[in-house]
């Protein structure tokens, strides 16, 4: 059976390399669907043999359904543009589309984090990422929910996930991603509560540093589990602010 990977791009030079070459041995083409890089992403998808298409990003679920559509292959791997499939999981891949055992594969991600790979925190992550074509879709704002019929099946092997450059970037893309959320939470119609703000920051920390076992990482796993902390409290003060703001707008057209 044939295979298309589909990685979406945005200024990804010093990721897609890697990406790209973890799977050439596999794939029967590689769709690169970039949002408009202005460095050399493109120039470098090109050359390692990647078919590029180009559209504005409209959120990331959109976009990889934009995706999706690109592919001619029987078969679809997604892979981000800072993942790297290990040759476990490459193997495993391999058989799955010669066993036909099931349409929707999920395969386990392990972030790469201050020097080293995650045992514990932030692991296993399960996601769907290989499925027959047609299979399955995607929706969401920002945490992309996989929509198919029946039940996926687990592969064996880890999808590389480096995930940050730098602490510096980890935390402008929390920032970011707390406030998107908190205005997916608005367009949902979900309000702001006080015990969010006060108790749910504090069982993501729980959750990550207890009951993932994230204090065998040692400071790097306690540093994912304050991050973690981080982004529930922002998620719900951006929440807040944008009800206030709301509000406000309220007052100021009532006076006038």
């Amino acid at each position: 059976m044939s295979l298309s990977v589909l990685i979406l791009t945005k200024n990804e030079e010093r990721n897609l390399p890697r990406a790209i070459n973890s799977v050439k041995d596999i794939a029967d083409e590689i769709v690169v669907l970039d949002s408009g890089s202005t460095d050399n992403t493109v120039e470098l998808a090109k050359s390692l043999g990647a078919k590029v298409f180009y559209h504005p990003w409209d959120g990331y679920a959109n976009q990889l359904n934009r995706g999706i559509e690109l592919c001619s292959k029987d078969w679809i791997l997604v892979l981000d543009a800072d993942e790297e499939v290990s040759k476990e999981l490459k193997h495993s891949i391999a058989e799955a589309l010669r066993s036909k055992k099931a349409d929707v594969f999920m395969v386990c991600r392990r972030t790469y984090y201050l020097g080293g790979f995650l045992k514990h925190a932030w692991y296993p992550e399960w996601r769907v990422r290989l499925f027959k074509k047609g299979t399955v879709r995607f929706e969401g704002e920002l945490h992309e929910k996989t929509i198919f019929k029946g039940k996926a099946k687990k592969l064996k092997g880890d999808l590389y996930h480096y995930s940050y450059g730098s602490l510096y970037e980890q935390y402008e893309k929390t920032i970011r991603y707390a406030k998107i959320m908190a205005e997916a939470y608005q367009k949902e119609g979900r309000r702001f509560r006080v015990y969010n703000l006060v108790f749910n920051p504090l069982w993501s920390f729980f959750k990550v540093f207890i009951l993932q076992r994230g204090f065998l990482d040692g400071l790097r796993g306690f540093s994912v589990a304050v991050s973690s902390f981080i982004y529930t409290f922002l998620k719900y003060l951006f929440l807040l602010e944008l009800e206030m703001k709301e509000k406000y707008k309220e007052k100021l057209w009532k006076r006038s």
